[in-house]
């Protein structure tokens, strides 16, 4: 059995040295995915808005509880895979800023997703390697190059921030004063 090797862009190739990009986590792949992630979440809050509203009571509440804290995990970890994507893929202020905007309006992370796919801004890999653009000299590219040349590290640094600013909202409280 051979050891797979890296393609030129940094992909294994695996063991036969055909390079299958359908296999990796590519931008495209890690955003859909929370991006749908983060769509099914909203069902479930509405949903346990639903359950108060008919039950009541405790019942509803848990309901409510356990569908916002899970939606508010992914909502900021859709956040973070929404920076960490347009930085990787060039993308501007304003197309980050409404990434993380549709993450406010129920399912609009979808539409996002689809968009973003069809016009291409999704396309391609990690980038791990400077090239000549300048845009690559700024140290955010610098730093961004450098976690995914690491990514156990990267997954981990992400997961961490994710689950800081989770606690720190939690200790805060909900984003609706109750009653």
């Amino acid at each position: 059995m051979t050891a797979a090797a890296p393609a030129a862009d940094g992909r294994s190739t695996g063991a036969q040295g055909s390079s299958d990009p359908a296999r990796g986590l590519t931008p495209k792949r890690l955003y859909r995915l929370v991006a749908i992630a983060e769509a099914i979440t909203w069902t479930a809050l509405i949903s346990g808005l639903v359950i108060r509203a008919v039950v009541g009571g405790e019942t509803g509440d848990l309901a409510v509880r356990i569908g916002g804290s899970v939606h508010g995990f992914v909502f900021l970890a859709y956040g973070a895979t929404a920076v960490l994507t347009a930085i990787n893929q060039r993308w501007g202020i304003p197309l980050v800023l409404l990434a993380v905007v549709t993450a406010i309006v129920p399912y609009a992370t979808i539409p996002l997703d689809v968009w973003a796919h069809r016009t291409g801004r999704l396309e391609g890999g990690w980038r791990r390697e400077a090239t000549d653009d300048p845009r690559d000299r700024f140290w955010v590219d610098r730093l961004v190059r450098w976690m995914l040349r690491h990514p156990i590290l990267l997954a981990v640094a992400l997961l961490l921030a994710v689950v800081a600013l989770f606690t720190v909202l939690l200790i805060v409280g909900p984003p609706v004063p109750k009653g």
